[in-house]
């Protein structure tokens, strides 16, 4: 069955070359120049007598001009006078993967994203990558710590350190089109499903990814789950969110994906809370996806933590981000991917894609950059099993975009399911010729997984001979399979 995705193209993936406006800049050299002026004054009276006087008039100021929330990490010289602190997920690099088509909060739908905010005061330009915010500092004044210190900055990273490569990261530098597919690890504690479902997946698919608490949703861990796939000899791509784990946390689990056989890892900032099963628990986005996967990098490469205190022995994983190219403002998307590249990302998977059209301006930004050279990037793909299905997630999944054609075509169907497989095919048969694109990652509900070797055929796929299965062929697997 034929599919028509076509629609008028408005998205414009090329962010404006400007920067922030004249006045802006003229604001943020007065103020640089009037702390520097006041720098003598500090070292003379001294830092602890002026600490208090300082911060109450610093938030006098700042809080009714910037909404400050004195969190002791300004940044704003860097985000056009625009506070990042005011997004509900502290992000710190840019808009996360779940803004609303109408460009409000994923959290809290009557409050603008707050880069959104920014991006359009910094004349559609991401600001370089800023430091994670250090919650010791709350409450102090930046102003004296610039006048002092100077602002503060990100450390540089280290040379990609050479690693053995897994199954995935062999696949990709050897430039097949890659498969690779999720699994969802459910609510039962003796791991199950995880290879019912890898079991599935592992004939199609080159290394499949177990989800961290999907949409802030209690489950059976990415790391208990990728830990027994790699036991029975899959290639697992294990996820880590910031939502859940302070830098400490993250850092210990960054340790253990080596120790346990776990091949990849993959960095998210993660869902909100509010939109699990425990709204009422605290969120805790000490890091964002950029500064996670700056810090695997670290720990990887230079061997230390974050800190600088060295390893006895580094991780060798492979490290991977994710990337939403439909999520307002589209113009900052290539942008943001391109600092998670540089902060270390060698691979990205995305989030689904339905508007081939919008992924397609895209990913022409993303060879305009020549950013497909640096890191493999793996579309996702999903199953419309229903219109009530897609009309969900249209509707009601932040960053999602459905485009009216397919949801109408869905809707005249007498048999949704198989109009959703030729959606799907159809997709993967043009993802497959889509230049830059490095394969696709499959992200389809488990019921649905006993489809996906017909649909593969149906969309050529199935026949490649790929050296880098999931995982090979032993007596476990086959007990899983049955």
């Amino acid at each position: 069955m034929a599919t028509d995705l076509q629609q008028p193209q408005k998205d414009s993936y090329r962010a404006p070359v400007t920067g922030m406006s004249v006045s802006t800049r003229l604001v943020i050299q007065a103020v640089h120049a009037g702390l520097a002026m006041l720098r003598p004054v500090i070292k003379i009276v001294g830092r602890k007598r002026l600490e208090k006087p300082m911060a109450w008039m610093e938030r006098q100021v700042k809080g009714v001009l910037f909404d400050c929330q004195m969190c002791g990490n300004c940044m704003l010289n860097a985000t056009a006078l625009r506070c990042p602190t005011r997004c509900k997920k502290q992000i710190r690099n840019g808009p996360c993967g779940g803004v609303r088509q109408d460009g409000t909060c994923e959290l809290d739908p009557t409050m603008v994203c707050a880069w959104r905010d920014i991006v359009a005061h910094n004349g559609g330009l991401l600001p370089e990558r800023l430091p994670p915010r250090e919650f010791n500092f709350e409450g102090r004044s930046t102003w004296i710590a610039e006048a002092l210190e100077g602002m503060p900055t990100v450390k540089p990273l280290p040379e990609k350190r050479e690693t053995p490569a897994g199954r995935l990261q062999k696949a990709l530098e050897a430039g097949e089109f890659v498969l690779t597919g999720e699994v969802a690890p459910g609510t039962a504690a003796n791991g199950d499903a995880v290879l019912k479902q890898a079991a599935q997946l592992a004939p199609w698919v080159t290394a499949i990814n177990a989800t961290d608490a999907a949409s802030a949703n209690t489950a059976l861990s990415s790391m208990a789950a990728c830990a027994i796939m790699a036991r029975e000899g899959y290639s697992a791509v294990m996820q880590m969110t910031c939502r859940d784990r302070n830098r400490i946390a993250l850092q210990n689990d960054l340790l253990a994906v080596t120790a346990l056989g776990i091949e990849n890892i993959l960095c998210l900032t993660g869902d909100g809370v509010a939109n699990g099963d425990h709204p009422g628990a605290r969120p805790v986005f000490d890091l964002d996806s950029v500064s996670l996967l700056a810090t695997a990098r670290t720990l990887r490469d230079a061997g230390t933590f974050m800190s600088g205190r060295a390893l006895t022995s580094p991780p060798s994983y492979y490290i991977g981000g994710v990337e939403n190219p439909f999520a307002p403002p589209v113009g900052v998307r290539v942008q943001r991917l391109k600092k998670k590249i540089d902060a270390g990302a060698q691979f990205i998977m995305t989030q689904l894609v339905y508007d081939l059209p919008a992924f397609e301006l895209f990913m022409q930004e993303v060879r305009r950059q020549g950013l497909h050279r640096r890191c493999h990037i793996l579309a996702g793909v999903g199953l419309l099993a229903s219109t009530k299905t897609a009309g969900f997630i249209a509707n009601n999944v932040p960053g999602m975009r459905i485009p009216q054609a397919i949801l109408a075509q869905l809707e005249s169907s007498s048999k949704p399911l198989d109009t959703g497989i030729a959606i799907t095919v159809d997709i993967l048969r043009r993802m497959r010729a889509m230049e830059g694109l490095a394969g696709v990652h499959i992200m389809f509900h488990p019921a649905r997984l006993p489809l996906l070797g017909d649909i593969l055929a149906q969309a050529g796929l199935d026949t490649q001979q790929s050296r880098h299965r999931a995982a090979p062929e032993t007596e476990s697997m086959a007990a899983a399979a049955g």
